[in-house]
């Protein structure tokens, strides 16, 4: 039987742009948010909650896409990393949009998106404000949502000030993932991130009001974990700010009941407009990101592989399809068409199993070298967890490091596009280059000879001969011929390249 043409994100009309699957294992295995069974990792109930949330799960972000509407413009806190923009098309970070929402609008779009996004499972309000202060129009918002695709899962993110009021409405509306920004748990170092809040009709500032916004995130956290709400706990990583102290604030959200901690790096540019941008605050390094990322790793669930989405996203995480959706381009009247999403499930279902047999024979494998050696391979990827993305069209690379621990998804890097008919590529080739310092190798779908060249000139070997294989498939027989053992499985180009 042939499958159901349907786009999946911006790959063709095939799903996932893949080669011929291979069977799938009797049964298929259920999967936790790293990838392993639900028995060795997570709790079978937990993981039916996470499935098809790209946020709280490794494994469904290759596969789901999220939609962020931007109805609630109103914060009640001044963070020195945010400027909150509300015209804005060409920056990529949280707290911008291009526009605001009112929850009527924002439904139209959502029917839209999901009529022609069967891959979309979440609708979030993360701003570009707070999505607990400007309470009546995320209610609003995700009462018509409910209402028109029940089945939608609705997520928040919030700053934590009032979301104490608020967690008995959310459990109601059985919204079931909140994250919660929490980057300090000492005011001292508060007040260098929060000027001022608002609170009670109030303006606090200083130690006062990091105090203040300290209490009510613990607050809110541990009212969360009471109603069985899934909580992520976001952290920005900010250098001779708060980078030592994350360890202390990863204690405080484990021990109040924190289902995952996403600790993102500082998006600070004088461009921005923001408080760090304009004084000269840094960003944190790739490298530095990481060494914090595996000390608190074993602690709590990490996520690794956060966008820091702006607040209209829309589409898999990585391939932002928001402008693809304008709203004056979208009738007055949509009629939500279940069809498409309803035979991308059944499609994900299949090949979920089967990406998840190969990802756990590749581990296998790798461990059972017993080699002390590592590599460092970064992926270019448009979801279903292959390698399916032409190096000069991707926008963002994933990381992986491999060991004697196994496969695992570390990180990702932005880039830009290389392929530009020309003009510039050379600077953007540069810019590249230095977004893959420290990796060791290089896949995709195709890559030319002369970027090829320039990057192994740099010490990175570029390869498209496993093209649409799965990622850690192709990982796997990489790591194998390095240090000394056979391929995991057969790819579908082989390792030659």
């Amino acid at each position: 039987m042939s499958e159901p043409e349907i786009k999946v994100g911006k790959t063709s009309s095939a799903l996932f742009d893949r080669a011929p699957m291979a069977p799938s294992m009797p049964g298929g295995r259920a999967s936790s948010s790293h990838g392993l069974s639900v028995t060795d990792d997570i709790d079978a109930r937990i993981w039916e909650r996470i499935k098809d949330h790209p946020c709280f799960s490794e494994q469904a972000h290759h596969y789901f896409a999220r939609m962020h509407v931007a109805v609630a413009p109103a914060c009640n806190i001044q963070c020195n990393y945010c400027n909150r923009k509300y015209d804005c098309t060409n920056e990529s970070r949280p707290g911008v949009a291009s526009v605001k929402l009112t929850p009527d609008q924002a439904l139209r779009k959502v029917l839209a998106v999901a009529s022609k996004v069967p891959e979309l499972s979440v609708i979030g309000v993360a701003g570009p404000g707070d999505a607990c202060y400007d309470w009546r129009k995320t209610v609003a918002t995700f009462e018509g949502v409910a209402r028109e695709i029940p089945d939608m899962k609705l997520c928040i993110s919030t700053n934590g000030l009032a979301l104490p009021d608020h967690v008995d409405e959310l459990a109601d509306m059985n919204i079931d993932h909140v994250t919660i920004t929490i980057n300090m748990v000492d005011p001292e170092i508060g007040a260098k991130i929060y000027p001022w809040i608002i609170h009670g009709h109030r303006r606090y500032t200083g130690i006062a009001a990091a105090g203040i916004l300290h209490e009510r995130q613990m607050l809110g956290l541990e009212l969360l974990t009471k109603r069985g709400i899934l909580t992520k706990i976001n952290s920005v990583m900010i250098p001779g700010v708060n980078d030592t102290h994350l360890v202390e604030v990863n204690r405080w959200i484990r021990d109040r009941g924190a289902f995952m901690h996403n600790v993102v790096p500082l998006i600070s540019k004088p461009s921005h407009g923001t408080y760090y941008g304009l004084t000269g605050q840094r960003c944190p390094e790739p490298f530095e990101l990481k060494a914090l990322q595996d000390c608190l790793d074993g602690n709590i669930k990490l996520m690794r592989h956060c966008q820091q989405c702006r607040a209209d996203s829309i589409g898999l995480l990585g391939d932002d399809r928001e402008r693809e959706f304008a709203l004056d381009q979208i009738s007055t009247k949509v009629e939500f068409d279940t069809s498409k999403r309803e035979a991308y499930r059944k499609l994900v279902q299949h090949e979920r199993g089967d990406q998840l047999a190969a990802k756990l024979d590749a581990n296998k494998a790798v461990k059972s070298l017993g080699s002390s050696g590592t590599l460092a391979v970064a992926v270019a990827t448009k979801g279903g967890g292959r390698i399916n993305e032409h190096f000069g069209q991707a926008r963002e690379l994933q990381v992986y490091a491999v060991s004697l621990k196994g496969i695992t998804l570390v990180g990702h890097r932005k880039v830009e596009q290389y392929c530009l008919g020309g003009i510039g590529e050379k600077a953007t080739l540069d810019h590249t280059i230095v977004a893959l310092d420290g990796i060791d190798i290089l896949l995709s779908s195709k890559i030319g000879d002369c970027p090829k060249k320039r990057l192994a000139e740099t010490g990175v070997r570029a390869s498209d001969a496993f093209s649409y294989d799965y990622i850690e498939t192709a990982i796997g027989a990489l790591y194998a011929a390095e240090f000394g053992g056979k391929p995991a499985m057969p790819t579908a180009l082989g390792p030659s390249n």
